[in-house]
């Protein structure tokens, strides 16, 4: 597979040229600009941070992309799937409220927030994987399928599973629904912690395969023989008593995180931003955000999800980890093991090369890339 082009500009800043015109000039000298979004719904797909956390990419950045697509025709929209775990983003509302909250509105970003997998995150689409090995078909929020293009925004950062997160991750675990997110994350069954339960027999009432009873105690208890993995009973509970079982090793869960992602791609044009700034240790999902690990880089763009995951990790693979950080902290103990990885160095239980290797195998992009600095 030939070298794909992945464009790149750094944040330095002359007097006069903010980092918004320099996203700008990043989308009208990429291959961004050749998309025909005349009359098309877009779905521009980020993540909004959960509450606490402050290293999420502002919405300024997002309005710049929306604005690009609107003088063109196009009628964007910003969009994100509920979260499985429990937190602010856990289903529609509150979702809604924390992209609020964090600054991601109509009025500062000039399109409409959607929650692409609807109120109670089962609002999905089941959709084939070309190539899949490990999934055979995702389920997809229905709002990301309906979309005629897709634009992933991504805040690149480091990550505890997948080592880091970027524009696979954004449309790979990002646009999978509640069950979506299971299936990528565990055996796909949620878990009961019986202290939490109330007994409000709601998570019954949500569950469309009648797995769900109540012991003497009138607590929940999953029948794993009927549960499908739906996750529609961890929505469906106001109490936060019900959870998603993390079982998958590291490495499978990015092998189909990767399938996931191809699942969004297919069939529709779908371009890649990434911002490698405030490198935080940990995703944006966390209620806090530690100190970055890395100095800021710049923002990449290309058609090539691949092209642009491996291009933004080589960078951080070659930067000066920082001081009073996690990966400053890890390299200065005398008895640390260096992996002489960045990522690992501050995550050392994660496989992030896996993700790119199968997205490169299933014919998602390659990960050769030649670099074009705007």
């Amino acid at each position: 597979m030939p070298a794909s082009k992945v464009y790149f500009t750094d944040f330095r800043c002359r007097n006069g040229v903010s980092q918004l015109d320099k996203l700008r000039k990043l989308l009208e000298k990429s291959e961004f600009s050749q998309i025909d979004f005349d009359g098309k719904f877009v779905a521009i797909k980020l993540h909004f941070g959960e509450l606490g956390n402050l290293s999420f990419l502002r919405a300024n950045y997002a309005k710049v992309v929306a604005d690009f697509i609107k003088e063109r025709g196009g009628r964007p929209f910003i969009t994100d799937c509920n979260t499985l775990y429990v937190g602010s983003r856990k289903n529609a509302l509150e979702h809604m409220d924390t992209a609020y909250l964090n600054g991601y509105s109509p009025f500062s970003t000039g399109c409409h927030v959607i929650i692409a997998d609807g109120l109670k995150g089962s609002d999905d689409i089941e959709v084939p994987v070309a190539g899949g090995e490990y999934c055979k078909t995702a389920r997809i929020g229905r709002a990301v399928m309906d979309a005629d293009i897709v634009i992933s925004l991504a805040h690149f950062k480091g990550h505890e599973e997948a080592g880091f997160g970027g524009a696979l991750k954004n449309i790979g675990m990002g646009c999978g629904s509640r069950a979506g997110k299971m299936e990528q994350h565990s055996s796909g069954k949620p878990a009961v912690q019986e202290e939490l339960c109330r007994g409000c027999h709601r998570c019954a009432k949500e569950c469309g395969s009648d797995a769900i009873r109540y012991n003497e105690n009138n607590k929940a208890v999953i029948d794993y023989e009927k549960c499908k993995g739906c996750g529609r009973c961890i929505g469906a509970c106001n109490f936060d008593a019900i959870y998603s079982i993390d079982s998958s090793a590291n490495e499978e869960l990015d092998r189909k995180m990767a399938e996931y992602a191809a699942a969004v791609c297919a069939g529709r044009p779908c371009f890649h931003i990434s911002l490698v700034q405030d490198i935080s240790p940990n995703c944006d999902c966390h209620g806090e955000n530690d100190a970055p690990i890395l100095p800021d880089i710049g923002m990449f763009a290309s058609f090539d999800p691949v092209a642009l995951d491996q291009a933004c990790a080589d960078a951080c693979l070659n930067a000066q980890p920082l001081p009073n950080s996690q990966l400053g902290q890890n390299l200065a103990k005398s008895d640390w093991k260096c992996y002489h990885d960045n990522f690992k160095d501050s995550n050392p239980n994660i496989e992030w090369k896996a993700t790119l290797e199968q997205a490169e195998k299933i014919g998602m992009g390659s990960r050769k890339y030649t670099l074009k600095k705007v």
